[in-house]
């Protein structure tokens, strides 16, 4: 979402750079291109007004005009307010710290995404060792309560039944009381949406409130629809005492503008951010990771947590004792390939590496690294056990054979053993050089092979 954004920004910041001392005329310049850049975006006016009002202020300060390094410094600023504007320093976790069963609403209009939002929030509450109860609360639409049902059956949760007609307070109320005696320490409420605010709807999620007593109001939010999001968000927060926002579609192409917007004119903690459509593409909202990320300076930390969540102990003690007994072959990379799909598409990985997103893009003609990785992926499920285990046999008919498998060309195949054999390589010099031999070559620029 964020790319022509980052962009943007990225070619103000360029012009500063070229500075070797920044005077004042430089930041005023500089100022008014990041207006125009925000602006652009669609974040809300009042917004960009009192963003660029203090990053002018700090800016202009001795301490930057004074600075060695005066670009670097307006970067940092635009950073730490970046991610002041999304509530960087507030406590945006859920608040589950209560007494079972914890009530959770989930309101928003209609087609903003609430029924898939509360499947893969009782995806992520069950990971994290809770046990959810969905509730179907949305009666007016009978495929909202099937589209519940059927995410439940998925994630091997259960839903508690309702039916078109019934009182959705009457629905909400029971199923806090079967979770009781149920042990379910965890209601989802999934309310209905129109697709306008009117006086009914607010009237019913205000019964619901008053009945169920929420400990949490998260309001989902589409990303898509920018402004007009930020609108809603803010007439639901005048009649609702919303604790969240709950923003879907994040890894769309549209401007920004809502992500950059919503907290500073709802006052409303930005909770959790949809990054795609499988149910596990929930995430916890990071304003100082979000801003690192839109100023193209990657996301490390997400990134990590996406590898410890993705990557199961067992898989990777056993790939490791396979290349210890057998050294790095094509299986083990075949297998050490699954495990990096489980954290995600490889494009969504790349932009969290500071600046390996830029390098893809100034790449001309290469292919996207999800498509080069499907290629190697047909190719080697193409050999036979004993060809990924010893690649040396790979003579010209069993390379002919490999490629007219995979739908591919002998040069690709050949392309692949070549590129392996300098992954076998630098694997060795690893094990010998221990890790600090790793640290060392990736900190002179050193590349994976693939």
């Amino acid at each position: 979402m964020f790319d022509s954004l980052s962009d943007k920004l990225d070619s103000v910041f360029k012009k500063l750079r070229g500075h070797g001392r920044l005077t004042e005329q430089h930041i005023k310049e500089t100022m008014r291109e990041i207006r125009l850049v925000l602006l652009e975006a669609d974040v809300n006016f009042r917004v960009v007004k009192d963003f660029i009002a203090k990053v002018s202020e700090r800016a202009a300060g001795q301490e930057v005009l004074k600075s060695l390094t005066p670009a670097q410094q307006v970067i940092k600023v635009v950073r730490e307010e970046l991610a002041a504007l999304m509530g960087e320093g507030e406590d945006n976790s859920l608040n589950l710290a209560v007494k079972p069963p914890v009530p959770l609403m989930v309101c928003g209009l209609q087609g903003a995404g609430k029924t898939t939002s509360c499947g893969k929030l009782a995806l992520k509450l069950r990971r994290e060792k809770r046990n959810p109860l969905l509730v179907p609360a949305d009666v007016y639409r009978p495929a909202a309560i099937e589209q519940l049902k059927t995410l439940g059956r998925q994630l091997n949760v259960e839903v508690f039944d309702s039916a078109v007609g019934q009182d959705p307070v009457d629905i909400c109320t029971r199923a806090f009381k079967y979770a009781e005696l149920n042990g379910f320490d965890t209601l989802i409420l999934d309310t209905a949406g129109r697709l306008h605010i009117d006086t009914t709807l607010m009237d019913e999620l205000k019964r619901i409130v008053a009945n169920i007593k929420p400990q949490e109001i998260l309001f989902v939010a589409d990303a898509m629809t920018g402004q007009d999001a930020v609108t809603v968000a803010a007439s639901f927060d005048e009649q609702l005492p919303l604790t969240g926002v709950v923003l879907t579609k994040l890894d769309g192409d549209a401007r920004g503008g809502a992500a950059l917007s919503i907290r500073a004119v709802t006052g409303k903690p930005i909770k959790l951010i949809g990054m795609g459509e499988k149910l596990d593409a929930l995430e916890q909202f990071h304003p100082d990771r979000m801003a690192q990320r839109i100023l193209g300076m990657g996301d490390v930390l997400s990134l990590i947590e996406k590898a410890e969540a993705a990557v199961d102990e067992d898989d990777a003690a056993a790939i490791e004792k396979a290349m210890r007994k057998d050294g790095f072959t094509l299986e083990t990379f075949l297998e050490q390939m699954q495990m990096v799909k489980k954290m995600g598409s490889i494009d969504s990985l790349l932009k969290m590496i500071p600046g390996a997103g830029k390098a893809m893009k100034q790449a001309q003609g290469m292919q996207l690294p999800e498509k080069e990785l499907k290629k190697i992926e047909a190719i080697i499920r193409s050999m036979t056990p004993k060809e990924r285990m010893d690649h040396r046999i790979l003579n010209g008919s069993r390379r002919l054979r490999i490629a007219n498998g995979s739908g591919t060309r002998v040069q690709d195949v050949n392309q692949l053993l070549k590129r392996f054999i300098e992954a076998q390589k630098m694997m060795k010099k690893m094990q010998k050089m221990g890790p600090k031999g790793l640290k060392g070559m990736l900190g002179r620029g050193g590349q994976m092979p693939f």
